[in-house]
């Protein structure tokens, strides 16, 4: 199997970095991001602050009393969801093939370019040209693959790169905590720790068979990823991912309420349907087809989101702008694309914790007893509204039925 050359780019804090570039008078200073009130949660904050504990999602009252001295900010996602934008565009002219790994994540494989043209000098030209472009600081990692390649990338913060030829991999990795290792989380890191392995070099020293037996299939990839194996492959990005649904009515119609709640449910399934799949959208698309087949579509950029709440205030604002003609509508749609891998933390720039506790209660309920097993009251019609669509129904069927009757009658056989 050809060995591979796969780069790997973070983008060093991200959020406080571009806010920097909004305001100078940050540079070297404590940075925190997220919600404005004590009852908040860290989102992210600058190596400065974390140089006195600080880090992400610590709750706000906290951090305030570990770094008083720290200058807390709101957040803008729809900046820094421009300044992604604004690198992804650079990557897109420049490489052969790249993945977005989320907001501030790229991965690009230079497989092959070491016979035309060196990837290290290609990468390292790269950097230049995106901290020349956006102001934005970049680390780079350039390995055999992606998990090494992301790993050298985060010992190469702040705005660094690191180059891990093929020989060298196992004596780089042998000595990092196994924490560096992507896949391993907070409780996968415990457990491990209760075990007596903290080091990369003492995991991959295990048997395979035994954590195997320990974590199941999991145990598996974590021991391959600390012997540097990953095959995991570059997935060319495109702004066309998308997860979309759809409606085609029984009968056309006008009811402007009814649509509504339509649009509400539609977008709460596919909002869970991101977080589900750990994806957040940079664009929303709202598609009438009227009784005619005259079909349109607005569509908005947003900031990254997969929030419901977010998403579903776009799509009833695309809807409304949308419907003009008041004409008997037969199809109604939404889509969500521009899609990237990623958590968006769900208390992101909230006042309070109480929004992640919701949405984590709200989807766990989804998970176990499935996707309707709570919806918003919006997208729900009531039990009298039902009665009352149903009762109308009925009369405009009988209506129907009385005009056929009448025809009949005139008919001779």
């Amino acid at each position: 199997m050809e060995s591979r050359s796969i780069l790997h780019l973070d983008l060093d804090t991200f959020f406080v970095s571009v806010e920097r570039l909004r305001d100078s008078r940050l540079e070297g200073r404590p940075v925190i991001i997220g919600g404005a009130s004590d009852r908040g949660v860290v989102s992210t904050c600058s190596y400065e602050a974390r140089a006195y504990g600080v880090s992400s999602a610590m709750p706000m009252k906290m951090a305030r009393l570990m770094c008083p001295e720290a200058i807390f900010i709101r957040g803008d996602m729809e900046l820094y969801s421009k300044y992604s934008h604004m690198v992804t565009d650079i990557i897109s002219g420049r490489a052969p093939l790249f993945e977005k790994a989320s907001i501030d994540e790229h991965y690009i494989d230079l497989t092959g370019m070491e016979r035309f043209y060196g990837c290290a000098q290609w990468a390292h030209e790269l950097h230049n040209t995106i901290v020349k472009e956006t102001g934005l600081p970049v680390s780079m990692g350039l390995s055999v693959n992606k998990t090494v390649s992301k790993i050298a990338a985060g010992e190469a913060k702040p705005n660094g790169e690191k180059e891990v030829v093929q020989q060298y991999v196992i004596p780089f990795l042998d000595p990092l905590s196994v924490r560096k290792i992507p896949m391993i989380g907070q409780k996968t890191y415990h457990t491990l720790r209760a075990m007596g392995i903290s080091t990369i070099y003492t995991l991959r020293s295990i048997p395979q068979e035994m954590l195997e037996s320990l974590m199941g299939r999991n145990g598996i990839e974590i021991w391959k990823r600390a012997n540097g194996i990953d095959s995991t492959p570059v997935v060319s990005y495109s702004e066309q991912k998308s997860i979309s649904t759809e409606r085609t009515f029984e009968r056309d119609t006008t009811d402007i309420v009814m649509l509504n709640q339509l649009i509400v449910s539609m977008t709460e399934k596919l909002a869970y349907e991101l977080r589900r799949q750990e994806k957040l959208a940079s664009c929303i698309t709202v598609r009438i087809r009227y009784s005619d087949f005259d079909t349109h579509t607005l569509q908005k950029r947003i900031p990254y989101s997969a929030f419901d709440h977010t998403l579903i205030d776009e799509a009833k604002e695309l809807f409304r702008r949308l419907y003009q003609r008041r004409m008997l509508i037969r199809l109604l749609g939404v889509k969500v694309s521009g899609l990237v891998r990623g958590v968006q933390q769900l208390n992101m720039f909230e006042d309070t914790s109480e929004m992640v506790r919701l949405y984590l209660a709200v989807d766990s309920l989804r998970n176990r007893f499935g996707r309707n097993a709570v919806r918003r009251a919006a997208g729900v019609m009531t039990i009298s509204e039902r009665s009352e669509r149903e009762v109308k129904k009925n009369d405009e069927i009988s209506s129907e039925q009385k005009i056929i009757e009448e025809r009949l009658r005139g008919w001779r056989f």
